[in-house]
Order: structure tokens, then sequence, then C-alpha cells
């Protein structure tokens, strides 16, 4: 689906319905705003926040909003807590409201002094929700790394935090929220870091989704090299722009432009020497020496098994490996490869069931077919019945009119006289037949005075012929 917006260049909102009274509203009337106002996780992951609430349900014991942001470079949420940290917290009481949790926490690194300050004095009076501040360490921003560093709980292989009780959002989708259903305005814009060395008035800016990226760096004073590269993200979990016309969407929180010498000299990949120092970095304790051989292999079996699908993509490995081996491109591209091969079992597994169904429809269908013919053969209709009752009545009538057997004993001569006389009979008859039918010839040769002039002709041809043959032998005899 493709929509082109045309602009009427007024730049002004329509009448906006506001709910400043929400807490008389209902848990769904609140998410399915949530919902339509297009309110999606601002952190990374993008998904729909009305979706999550809703599989939230009743089971959240603790919501965790998550402040961390600790990828380097990224300041987007450091800035909307200083300049907005009222909206965020009301933002969070509505996200509360919803979700009733028995506990409140903000996740905060003890590198955002400014922020934490003013969380603290907004949440002065407040005794619902506490404010925790951890080390700075990456990535302790990951969901599950938070949630465990917070509340002590381990997300399960394969699960969710609401498997545990817990539901984490980031501070900019709570002041989306905030923005929805309080202010009636859908998400249309959000803080985006510009920074890196070939920009020379790096920052925080509210962005519209929509914008070309091209654009916000031109207006920060963007300076490309010759071979300048963008990326949309931080530098150990983001990812490179192939070009400069794509647009800002709402898991951009950060467009870094470094220059050539910035993140160091592109490295030749080496061979794994099996040093473990990507294992001993991975905070999602998996071993990624293993995960690499099994992406590089398409053993995809035994990358699951080894829990690849628990990589939260944080480039730890990848910064700490020795043989420069870009391991997070492995992992991604296997998890792609998985995902794909498991959306094509999905649709054999469907297709199959579509043709079973569809078999027993059949088969169904042809058992009634039978026992309908077979109940019609038992169960004659009424009208079959007379006539079977009329045929056996015809068949009874001519036995009773068939004369009686003749039976001839022993050492007595049959009479054959009938015998014989119908036999002349039927002679006596062909003979007149034969008669009548030469009789109808020669009336037919008399009317046709052409067919008697041809054998006149030919017999006149065969006695001349038959005289000079005799005239042809009687020289011969002399």
């Amino acid at each position: 689906l493709s929509v082109i917006i045309d602009a009427d260049g007024e730049d002004c909102w329509i009448p906006r319905d506001g709910w400043a009274d929400y807490r008389s509203r209902s848990r769904e009337e609140l998410i399915e705003r949530i919902h339509q106002f297009g309110v999606a996780g601002l952190g990374g992951a993008g998904f729909p926040t009305g979706v999550k609430l809703q599989g939230g349900g009743d089971k959240i014991e603790t919501l965790i909003i998550n402040a961390a942001e600790c990828e380097p470079y990224i300041t987007a949420d450091d800035r909307l807590m200083q300049d907005c940290a009222a909206q965020v917290v009301e933002g969070i009481r509505i996200l509360a409201h919803i979700l009733q949790p028995r506990e409140i926490l903000i996740g905060i690194e003890d590198n955002k002094p400014q922020a934490i300050s003013m969380l603290r004095a907004v949440l002065a009076d407040s005794h619902d929700i506490s404010l925790r501040v951890i080390p700075t360490k990456y990535p302790s921003g990951g969901a599950k790394q938070l949630t465990y560093i917070l509340t002590g709980k381990q997300v399960p292989h394969g699960g969710r935090s609401s498997d545990i009780g817990v539901l984490m959002q980031n501070v900019g989708t709570a002041y989306a929220v905030k923005r929805a259903v309080i202010d009636g305005e859908p998400i249309t814009e959000r803080v985006v870091t510009l920074t890196g060395e070939a920009i020379a008035r790096p920052g925080n800016v509210w962005a519209r989704l929509g914008t070309p990226v091209r654009h916000l760096l031109n207006d920060a004073g963007f300076c490309p090299s010759a071979d300048q590269m963008v990326i949309m993200g931080g530098p150990l979990m983001g990812f490179t722009l192939p070009w400069l016309d794509v647009p800002v969407v709402k898991i951009t929180n950060c467009l870094l432009a470094p220059s050539a010498n910035e993140l160091g000299e592109p490295q030749e990949e080496q061979s794994c020497i099996r040093c473990s120092a990507c294992a001993d970095a991975c905070p999602a304790d998996l071993l990624p020496q293993q995960l690499y051989w099994f992406s590089k292999g398409q053993q995809h079996d035994k990358a699951t098994t080894y829990n690849i699908a628990d990589c939260i993509e944080c480039g730890a490995c990848a910064w700490v490996c020795p043989s420069n081996i870009p391991l997070v491109q492995y992992f991604r591209q296997e998890k792609a490869e998985i995902a794909a091969i498991r959306q094509e079992e999905k649709r054999a597994a469907e297709a199959k069931a579509r043709f079973e169904a569809r078999q027993a429809r059949l088969e169904r269908e042809k058992t009634a077919r039978l026992e309908r013919h077979k109940s019609a053969a038992v169960q004659p209709a009424a009208k079959d019945k007379d006539a079977i009752a009329a045929a056996l009545a015809r068949v009874k009538e001519k036995q009773a009119q068939a004369t009686q057997p003749i039976v001839i004993k022993a050492g007595e001569r049959p009479d054959n006289s009938a015998i014989i006389a119908a036999r002349e009979a039927r002679k006596a008859q062909a003979r007149a037949k034969q008669a009548e039918l030469q009789q109808t010839n020669d009336a037919a040769t008399v009317a046709d005075p052409r067919k008697t002039a041809v054998e006149a002709a030919i017999a006149r041809a065969k006695a001349r012929k038959l005289e000079q043959q005799q005239a042809n032998a009687e020289p011969e005899e002399q």
C-alpha cells in the first residue's frame, strides 16, 4: 500500500478531542484510543503500544519505564526528560491506570544528572512511582537486561516480559501516550538526535515523521566526505542507510554521521580464533562463536537450539572480537532466514490443512451420495411401485393365456400336419412375393427404353464378335 499525502500548506491542527478526565474512561476505551492515534514503541522496537497493553491483560504486576538510553551518541530521551518531565510522568500515570500494576519503576542511568533532577522534582509528592538510578553500563537499556537489573527476574528463553508479570515502555512512548489521550494529538513527530563529526551543529530536534533524512542533516550543517556513511541509530545497534532520501520513522531516535576516523578504520574480517571474548561480553549469556559457525554453515536448527532468537543485536560481541568478525550481521541474516523458513512452513501447513479439509468434504459428499442411492434402491417411489405391479400383472396374464404344451407319449408318432401346413403356407407366400417382384422388374424394363436400347446394342456387339471368331477359325482349318 502506497499513500501520497498532499499538504495544504496551512500547517495547523484539526479540532482536537482531548480526554482530560481519562480516569472516567474504561480500560478498553483508552487502549483503543492509543491504538487509533498510532502510538508505538519509540525506544527502537516500534511495536504497537495498544497491542502491547491489550496483551498484558490483568497479569502485569510491574510497570517499568525505560529511561536508560545506554547506547553512545544518543541523547533523545535525555533531552525529552529534561524539557517534558511532567508530561512524561502524566503519560506514566495513564499507563498505570490502564494496567493497574502493583509497582511502577523508572530505570535511568547515572550519566543523566539533569534528567534525574527534573524527574525527582516532578515525583516529589508521588509515592506510587519509584525512580531507580543504575550504573552506566552498556547495554543496560535492553529490555531483558533492565528487567533483571530492576526486579531480579529473568525473561525465559523464547518468552516475553509479560510472562513474568512485567511490562516495559519507553519514556518517549509515555510522552506520546499523554499527547494522544489528554491532548488528542496522534504521533506525528518525535525527538531525533543529530550527531557525528560530519555535522556542524549537532543536537536534538523535533522531527516530523516522513521528513527526509537529507533535509534534517542539511539543516544541521551536514558536511559529507567522499565516502560518507550515515547511520540510523547508534554506532552499535544502528544500521547504515543506503541513501539519504529515506524518511524519519517512529523508531528513528538518532542520525549519526561520523567522520572517516571517528569510528576507526574498517578492519578486514579474519578467522575465528575461539578466544571466547564474545561470550564473555554477551549480556544475554549466549555463545556468539557457536552461533557464528551455525549461521555461516546454514545450520538453522542448531542456531535455534542455541537461542539465537534471544540475541538483542547489541553489537558487544562484534565490538570486542579480535578477528573483526561482523557477528551481528551474521546473526541478523540468520534470524531473517529462520523467520522466512518458518513462514514457508506455516504456509505449507495451511495449504495441507486446506487440502485435507477439501478431501474430507469430498469424501463426505461421496458417502452421502451413495447413501441416497442405496435408500432410493431399497425404498422405491410410489409411482415406481405401481409400474412394477402393472408389469407383473401383464406377465401373469400372458402366462395364463399361453397354450398348454403338447406331450407325446412313448411309442406314438407326433402329428406334424399343422407344422407341415404352416411350412407350405410360408413357401406359397414366398413364391407369390417372388412373382410380384419379377413383374415389377419387367415393368421397369418396359418403362425405360434407353436401357432396352443399351441391352440390344450389347447383344449385337456380342453377335458380331462371335461371327468374327468363327471367320478366323475357318482359314486355320483349311
